[in-house]
Formats: structure tokens, C-alpha cells, sequence
């Protein structure tokens, strides 16, 4: 009977024990979440490869990835100052923008505890018009009905200051839509609006989605509005879509864009951008294969390009281990 009850007050222990050790395992757990934005573009799926990546060595460092779909850049940028999220994707320029106290953080100021992760894809501007509107290049998009995109993000943050440098403002379009990524080929194919413009990584959802919904094409984003902010601001440069990408255009099409980057704050611990890096370049061969849009990324090249705020001390450690940064 005394051996019995012993043996039961053993069991009892062996389970109070495991379970505390199981309370203390979920004390220590991590979460982080990942911005970035629509879900037909391409930040949506890049932050879900990302957290995919992650996710699978949580066993080693306890953090667990969610990836949210947002507003965008400039909606990723204010919710990491704000501490509503750890990670964001984000255009280079807005990136830029944020850590400098310009453009659309002019009035709220420098966000001085941004700090870069790495860079990412190619963003070039994208202006998908209807094939029966007329238009043909970005100055005919005037008098028509435009999406020039979802306050908040990085397309509408562009289109704002192309819009600037012309000269124009809202009232010169029939139409300034403010429609989210996902509403945008709807939109046009329903005779809603005459074009949209998105900045994007090709190939992208949201732009085949337009393409072989209805008539539609690509057009191009150039001349010497372009050519001056290009020269002037080293997170703007020319870009090429390639033609026979879409349905609809056949020949290569002259834009302009900008670069994705991964953004975090000061605030996020050294150890959590460590392992967040460390993810991704540990596998880097199964991120690439994840998104046609990370197929020709380099470590060298993200590491190095369209970085303008400082780099994350947790993510510079593994760099230097790498050899990628002195």
C-alpha cells in the first residue's frame, strides 16, 4: 500500500514536472509579425515565405511568424513605429522617406529607430490601362479614371509625387480612385476605372489577373520627369517589363520603380533578427523557390542595395559571420 502510494506521488510528481516545464516552454515562446500588404501582390506571399521559413526551426529559437496583410509601406512603417508589428515590407523610397523625416513623414518626423533588415525584389511602376481607353503612355492617363492607389501605401506614396512633378493634382483625373490592390483588376475590367497603377514584383498576381480578365495592356512610365528623379534619388532607378509577360504586351515596356525592403525597429531584440535573417540565408536556395520574384536575389546584393536606414544590429552579426559585411 506505502510503496503504492509512493509509486502515485511519483507519477503525480513526473506529471506536475512536465507540465511545468511544458508552462515554462510556452512562457518563453516568441511572436512576431510580418507587414506587408494586398494579398494578390507579391509582399503578401514573400512575407508568408519568410515567416514559412521561420516557423520551421521554431523548435531551435522559440519565435513563432505570422504574416499580416496591410495598407502597405507607408501603413508597415507607422505600425512598427507604433509597436503593432515587428517586421514590415516596404519600398526603398519609403524606407528613405521614414528615416529621414520627408515626403509623407514630413509632419510626423524622422523615424529614428527604423532600422534596415535587407532588400528584396524590384518594384518597377506598373500602369495597367484598358485597351479601349486610349491611353498609351503616362501622360494620357490625364482626364481619365485612375486608381492611383490605398492611402497608406507605397504605389499611392509614388504616384503622389510623380502626380507632383507634373504639375498635376487629383482634380486633373476624371476619376482618382483610392482602391486597394485587391479591387483594382475588378475594377478595371468592370469598366469601373481606365487604368491602375501598382508597383509591384513581377510576375504578379494582380497584374495577370487584369491581363487575362479583360483587354488590357501595359504602358510606359518615362521621360524627363522620370529621367530627373531617377538622377536625383539613389532608391529610384529605370526598369524593363519584359514583353510576352502578360497577355496583351508583346514588347518590352520603359518604367521606373523602386526596390522591396524588410524593415524592423531598434526595439526588436538583437536575437530575434538574428534568428529572423538567419532563416531565410540558412535556406536561402528554398526562398527563392518560393516566389518567381526572389528567383535572381543574391545575399550579397540584399545585403548591400536600397538599404538607407542603419542596419539592425542583430542582422549586421550575421552578416559579418558570413563574411558579407565588414
Amino acid at each position: 500500500m506505502k510503496t503504492g502510494r509512493l509509486a502515485g506521488l511519483g507519477i503525480a510528481a513526473a506529471l506536475i514536472g512536465s507540465l511545468a516545464v511544458g508552462t515554462a516552454t510556452a512562457q518563453e515562446q516568441q511572436f512576431i509579425s510580418v507587414g506587408t500588404g494586398g494579398v494578390t501582390g507579391v509582399y503578401y506571399p514573400v512575407g508568408g515565405a519568410i515567416c514559412r521559413l521561420m516557423n520551421q526551426t521554431r523548435r531551435d529559437h522559440g519565435i513563432r511568424c505570422s504574416v499580416e496583410s496591410t495598407g502597405g509601406s507607408v501603413f508597415n512603417v507607422n505600425a512598427i513605429k507604433g509597436g503593432d508589428l515587428e517586421f514590415g515590407v516596404v519600398q526603398s523610397d519609403v524606407q528613405y522617406n521614414a528615416y529621414n523625416g520627408e515626403a509623407n513623414f514630413a509632419e510626423t518626423g524622422k523615424h529614428e529607430k527604423l532600422r534596415s533588415v535587407f532588400s528584396l525584389h524590384p518594384e518597377p511602376l506598373t500602369v495597367v490601362a484598358r485597351s479601349d481607353s486610349g491611353i498609351t503612355d503616362f501622360d494620357s492617363l490625364r482626364s481619365k479614371r485612375v486608381n492611383i492607389g490605398n492611402p497608406g501605401s507605397g504605389q499611392r506614396a509614388l504616384m503622389d509625387l510623380l502626380i507632383a512633378e507634373k504639375g498635376w493634382t487629383n482634380s486633373d483625373f476624371a476619376l482618382a480612385a483610392e482602391l486597394a490592390p485587391a479591387e483594382q483588376s475588378s475594377a478595371l475590367c468592370d469598366n469601373n476605372i481606365d487604368a491602375f497603377a501598382y508597383t509591384v514584383g513581377h510576375p504578379a498576381g494582380a497584374i495577370q489577373e487584369a491581363t487575362t480578365t479583360c483587354d488590357s495592356i501595359i504602358v510606359p512610365v518615362e521621360g524627363e520627369v522620370v529621367d530627373k528623379l531617377v538622377e536625383e534619388n539613389p532608391y529610384y532607378f529605370k526598369a524593363v517589363i519584359p514583353g510576352g509577360m502578360y497577355r496583351g504586351t508583346d514588347e518590352d515596356v520603359n518604367t521606373f520603380g523602386v526596390g522591396a525592403t524588410v524593415v524592423t525597429s531598434a526595439d526588436v531584440s538583437d536575437e530575434v533578427v538574428y534568428q529572423f535573417v538567419k532563416a531565410v540565408f540558412d535556406d536561402f536556395e528554398a526562398f527563392k523557390g518560393l516566389h518567381p520574384a526572389l528567383a535572381n536575389l543574391t545575399p550579397e546584393e540584399m545585403v548591400s542595395q536600397g538599404n538607407s536606414a542603419p542596419m539592425h544590429p542583430g542582422a549586421e552579426k550575421y552578416y559579418k559571420e558570413k563574411g558579407w559585411l565588414q
